[in-house]
C-alpha cells in the first residue's frame, strides 16, 4: 500500500469526520472518559474539528489506489484568549465527558500562558493526529507531523504545539524535536470521593504539552 499526502480541501471535510468517527475513539484519554464512541456522531467534538479544518492548515494521507483517507493531522490556529473562551464553553457544557477532557486541556494550557512566555499572538496547534488502525506502524503519523511543521514555518508561526495525550504521540513528537512544556499524570486527578477522573491505561500515564520553536523564514502572511 502506498500513500499520498496533501492539504485537506473543503470537499473532504465530511470524509475526515467519518475517518475520525471510526478511528479517534481508540485514543487513550477518550477510551478512559468515553466522549466519542466508534462510528457514532460526537457533536461537541466534531464541531471543534470542523472549526479546525476551516483554518485551512490540516493535512491528510490517502491510499494511492483507493483514494481513501488513512490518516489526518488536524491543525489549527490558537490565539490569545482562546483558552478563556474554551473554559467558558466547558463550564456551560452539559456533557460530563466533554468537561473532563477539554477542561483538562484548557486549564493546563491556561496555566502555561505560552503567548506571554514566547511573546506571540498566535500558535500553530496540531490538535488531532489520527491514523487508520489498518495502517498504523508505517510512518504515516510521522510524515503528517513533518508536513504540518513545514506548513507552520511557511505561514510564519514561531511555535508549533500539541497536546500529546498518548505515549504514541509523545514519541513522535520527541523524534521530531519537540520538548515538554508541561507534564501531568492522569492518576493525580481524582474526584471528591477519591475516585480517578482519568483511568487511562498504561503506558499512557501522562498528558504532555509539547512544543518546538520554529525558525523565522516565513513566505506567507
Amino acid at each position: 500500500m502506498e500513500f499520498e499526502y496533501g492539504p485537506v480541501p473543503p470537499t473532504k471535510y465530511e470524509e475526515v469526520i467519518q475517518h475520525l468517527r471510526h478511528n479517534f475513539p481508540d485514543e487513550p484519554l477518550n477510551v478512559a472518559v468515553g466522549l466519542c464512541k466508534h462510528d457514532e456522531e460526537c457533536k461537541a467534538f466534531e464541531h471543534h474539528n470542523l472549526l479546525t479544518l476551516k483554518d485551512g492548515l490540516s493535512v491528510m494521507a490517502v491510499d494511492s489506489n483507493t483514494g481513501e483517507i488513512v490518516g489526518v493531522a488536524l491543525n489549527g490556529i490558537a490565539r490569545q484568549g482562546d483558552n478563556e473562551e474554551g473554559l467558558k464553553e466547558v463550564e456551560e457544557s452539559d456533557s460530563r465527558e466533554f468537561r473532563l477532557i477539554f477542561g483538562l486541556l484548557f486549564n493546563v494550557n491556561h496555566e502555561l500562558n505560552l503567548f506571554e512566555k514566547y511573546n506571540v499572538d498566535k500558535i500553530f496547534e496540531l490538535r488531532i493526529l489520527s491514523v487508520d488502525s489498518r495502517c498504523r506502524g508505517r510512518g504515516i503519523a510521522k510524515e503528517l507531523f513533518m508536513r504540518s511543521e513545514i506548513i507552520a514555518e511557511e505561514y510564519g508561526f514561531k511555535i508549533i504545539k500539541t497536546d500529546a495525550t498518548s505515549l504514541f504521540t509523545q514519541r513522535v513528537c520527541e523524534r521530531l524535536g519537540l520538548t515538554v512544556a508541561k507534564s501531568v499524570r492522569y492518576k493525580d486527578y481524582k474526584d471528591e470521593k477519591g475516585n480517578l477522573l482519568y483511568d487511562v491505561e498504561s503506558p499512557h500515564d501522562y498528558y504532555k504539552v509539547m512544543l518546538k520553536e520554529l525558525p523565522d523564514h516565513s513566505t506567507k502572511g
